[in-house]
């Protein structure tokens, strides 16, 4: 079960139903299914707070992804800030729904065992952002 949750902001605009149908997809094409995934909406004070509390993190971020995966089975929470993605939209020149978008699958390709951090992995996860996009 995929929840969709807002603190402290207006719940984004997103189709829950399909956006819930296409997680699902993208999960299988890592071969997962999708076990209970929460999402949080919410404000750059907010997901500052998240931050610090619970990865000592003195920063603003556009998402955070808590993994509970079991096996073949993602589960998690994502905490997205909506302030963050709205300003990364503006700098990188994007729709802000698409990049509400991109930023809804980064934490379902996180679960998926992909990473970002290290030697070459921004470019495959940009890779597979992509992808995942082009699937909805």
């Amino acid at each position: 079960m995929i929840t969709y949750n807002s603190e402290g902001i207006t719940m984004p605009k997103i189709k829950k139903r399909e956006t819930t149908a296409w997680i699902r997809r993208v999960a299988a094409t890592y071969g997962k299914k999708v076990g209970e995934v929460g999402y949080l909406f919410c404000d750059d004070e907010k997901i500052l707070e998240v931050n610090n509390e619970f990865l000592g993190h003195d920063y603003y971020t556009d998402i955070i992804t808590f993994d509970y995966d079991e096996d073949d089975t993602i589960n998690g929470d994502i905490v997205i800030s909506l302030d963050t993605v709205r300003s990364n939209a503006e700098l990188f020149h994007k729709d802000y729904n698409e990049e509400l978008h991109r930023v809804i699958i980064h934490g379902i390709l996180h679960l998926c065992g992909l990473n970002d951090k290290g030697p070459g992995e921004r470019e495959l996860m940009e890779a597979a952002e992509n992808k995942a996009l082009a699937l909805r």
